[in-house]
């Protein structure tokens, strides 16, 4: 099917043939004859560069060329979101019949308001939390959306992003039951229960523009899953490296998934000065020019003059620890083709399109915090392969997977290599997961009675899979915990936020954390100091990222500690009890990293003295910033003004 041919305006046939794309792929193909721009609710379920996006950007102009309607587009990530913003700017050249052109706005961030400004744009492209934060806020311009797309659906699986995706479009479903839904997924098993979830059609594929082949590498030998073999000239020690210097020979580019960021660093460094005995004289060059802007760029630290320097030679990491703006100069590197092998954490995968020809997946169990280590799942795997493959450049792309031995190798073929992805279940029914959705359905205004709450937790995923019963019973304990903290008023039938748990909601923090100030702010130390109030904030579960202490910081914590325990809001915990010590001491290293900053220690002294890295700090000091920002809010509320003044001004350093 050619773009010619689709019942679109001929401006917008143009904008895409202009990009090179003349006709559309098989599943593109497949959506449109499904019914994709007659407004059909559809679940696209396949393989990465099989071209969802256009699909939902032919349904997003027909919305708002023909229809005059309105566009949310939502993604999991932040990194997504701006990807997406940039792939829709170039409809901004379209006129509308009222002669303004298409207007394009990306959301994310301050979670404190219904930005009535994102009313006047055709396409709001926001993450699902942005959306969620926005909908408590009952912005007027959602009843105007007619096109809801979601991208990365099976974030659903996702325990801590996929409860809130699951809601919005529970609740989008209810507030805008006309508007066409558009599931943008992976590969998935159960793509038909999602779709009859949604009331959808499911359009299921493994097509792919670039054939993939996927395989295990051993002992210098790579068996795939086609049947061929390939024997791999033994130039590193490292089997994922050498099979990545393999791919650099025969002119493709090579993306290693390693599961800590340590490992990440040790492959681009040992990978790096291979790379550079193979690159001509004018590609050094070019990548010289490429780091000195790196270094030019931030706040330099041992971590990114170390990251320029691979850089120069060809090679990178890449992981949440550096800065954005390292993070954004890798990848358009390698993009470019500039930069030859990137080692990056599993977290690239579920994030910005990055393909290359080879994928090496070095290993295949991950550490999860309390768990210890693990095999990750088939869908994370698929995800990771779904990256190899340059559409336009290679005719194929691999997915390798690194063996230690035999039996392994036998076992990584049937786990992964011949295996399905797994079924997406709900993770809706946790108490802590429940709780802000539960206070947000009634402060929002979205339901007034037990019965009403009840009614819409019927209709989310979760209970389309399992039996409501024990939905019911987790929304009356939630309901019952609101009730106890004075967030919801039980009035006979009626239910109502009280001013404490409409604020909670609207500031966009867990009740509990809204609970831990409150009681805070009551039972407040006599000596108040900007200590004090970074307690407050570093005790509450809405701080992230959790930092746990070192063997070697723990002198130097409980000395702060000493100094400093007549200023903490809350009392130390008995050290016997070793789990709630630990989980302590790891509050106290967030306030000392937090001192430390205010004080204006630089990024590289924080890094030696805490090991903190730069990507992890600006995370810390976005979610600190916020919920300082709440907490003034709810020192108002509370009639606490006399600290009104400084948690501003620590809110301002």
């Amino acid at each position: 099917m050619k773009i010619e041919d689709l019942p679109l305006p001929e401006r917008v046939k143009n904008v895409i043939s202009s990009t090179g794309i003349l006709s559309l792929y098989p599943p593109q193909e497949d959506a449109i004859k499904a019914g994709a721009l007659e407004g059909k609710n559809l679940v696209l379920a396949s393989p990465t560069a099989s071209g969802k996006t256009l699909i939902a950007e032919l349904c997003a102009m027909k919305h708002i060329l023909e229809g005059e309607g309105k566009v949310l587009y939502l993604t999991p990530l932040r990194a997504l979101t701006s990807e997406k913003y940039e792939d829709f700017k170039k409809y901004t050249s379209i006129k509308k019949e009222n002669g303004q052109r298409i207007q394009v706005a990306i959301s994310m961030g301050d979670y404190d308001g219904s930005d009535p400004w994102l009313g006047k744009y055709d396409v709001i492209i926001t993450t699902n939390e942005k959306c969620d934060s926005l909908l408590r806020h009952r912005p007027n311009w959602i009843r105007d959306v007619t096109l809801l797309v979601a991208d990365e659906v099976h974030t659903l699986l996702d325990r801590k992003r996929g409860p809130t995706l699951e809601v919005i479009l529970t609740r989008l479903r209810e507030t805008n039951p006309q508007a066409q839904i558009l599931a943008l997924s992976a590969t998935i098993k159960n793509a038909d229960e999602v779709a009859d979830w949604l009331g959808a059609k499911a359009i299921t594929t493994d097509w792919r523009p670039v054939k993939l082949v996927e395989g295990v590498y051993l002992d210098g030998e790579c068996q795939f899953n086609n049947g061929n073999a390939v024997r791999v000239r033994d130039e590193n020690s490292n089997p994922a490296i050498n099979f990545a210097l393999h791919t650099l020979r025969s002119g493709g580019q090579a993306l290693i998934f390693a599961n800590t960021r340590r490992r990440s660093v040790t492959y681009a460094k040992r990978a790096s000065t291979a790379v550079k005995k193979i690159l001509s004289k004018p590609e050094l060059r070019t990548l010289k020019t490429i780091a000195d802007r790196m270094r030019r760029v931030g706040e330099r630290t041992r971590l990114s003059d170390l990251l320029a320097d691979l850089v120069e030679q060809g090679a990178a990491f890449h992981h949440a620890g550096l800065a954005a703006s390292h993070r954004k100069i890798v990848e358009d590197s390698f993009r470019r083709g500039m930069l030859k092998i990137v080692s990056a954490t599993p977290t690239l995968a579920s994030g910005v399109n990055l393909p290359a020809r080879t994928v090496i997946v070095s290993d295949t169990r991950r550490y999860n915090p309390g768990y210890g280590l693990s095999d990750i799942s088939v869908l994370e795997y698929k995800q990771m392969a779904g990256r190899a493959g340059r559409p336009r450049y290679d005719k194929i792309g691999e997915a390798v997977i690194i063996s230690k031995s035999e039996d392994e190798q036998d076992y990584l073929m049937e786990r992964y290599i011949f295996s399905e992805p797994e079924k997406i279940w709900s993770k809706l029914a946790v108490e802590k997961t429940l709780r802000s959705h539960v206070l947000a359905s009634v402060a929002s205004g979205l339901t007034h009675t037990e019965e009403g709450l009840m009614a819409f937790f019927h209709k989310t995923f979760y209970a389309h899979q399992f039996d409501s019963d024990l939905i019911d019973e987790l929304v009356s304990m939630v309901l019952e915990y609101m009730f106890m903290e004075g967030m919801v008023n039980v009035d006979g039938r009626h239910l109502e936020a009280t001013r404490f748990g409409r604020r909670v909601s609207e500031l966009y923090i867990d009740p509990v954390s809204g609970v831990i100030i409150r009681d805070g702010l009551e039972n407040r130390p006599r000596q108040i100091t900007d200590v004090s109030l970074l307690q407050l904030i570093c005790h509450t579960p809405d701080v992230t990222p959790k930092y746990y202490p070192r063997k070697r910081e723990i002198e130097d914590l409980n000395a702060f500690v000493e100094l400093h325990s007549e200023e903490f809001f809350f009392p130390t915990p008995d050290d016997d009890d070793f789990v709630e010590y630990e989980s302590f001491l790891g509050e106290v290293k967030c306030i000392c990293v937090l001192d430390a900053w205010i004080q204006e220690v630089s990024e590289e002294g924080l890094n030696e003295r805490f090991s903190v890295e730069p990507g992890d700090l600006f995370r810390l000091i976005h979610s600190v910033d916020w919920l300082l920002h709440a907490t003034r809010d709810l020192t108002r509320l509370f009639g606490h003004k006399d600290l009104l003044q400084r948690l501003f001004a620590l809110q301002l350093r």
